[in-house]
């Protein structure tokens, strides 16, 4: 028979599953703003004051042990943004996921008083 607490947590894990399934696409990794300077003489990115080229976005990300960095268009940036938004949700969803889940089987595993 369940406790008011597990019937709590199953509710709490419920709303969990839920949104997580409504997240969306996914993506890992950070976005970053790039400047660079070209090899060409006499450029304005070599003046002084530099004028440097840019800004060029570019994603960069970790998976499966190896680490890649993606350029992204300008127009692709709310997207973007969106998808690494959505993933750092995912992480804390997936952590709160675990935390209720480990107290209800401590609950369920608990020697009932009685």
């Amino acid at each position: 028979m369940n406790t008011n607490r597990e019937t709590q947590l199953e509710c709490e894990i419920g709303k969990v599953k839920e949104e997580l399934a409504g997240l969306g696409n996914l993506r890992p990794g950070s976005l970053s703003t790039q400047y660079n300077v070209c090899g060409t003489p006499g450029c304005k990115c070599k003046a002084d004051p530099p004028q440097k080229h840019g800004p060029y976005y570019q994603v960069s990300f970790t998976r499966k042990g190896k680490h890649s960095t993606k350029f992204v268009k300008e127009e692709d940036l709310p997207a973007v943004r969106g998808q690494l938004e959505n993933y750092e949700r995912m992480k804390g969803l997936v952590d709160l996921w675990v935390e209720l889940s480990t107290e209800l089987s401590n609950l369920r595993l608990a020697p009932k008083k009685g």
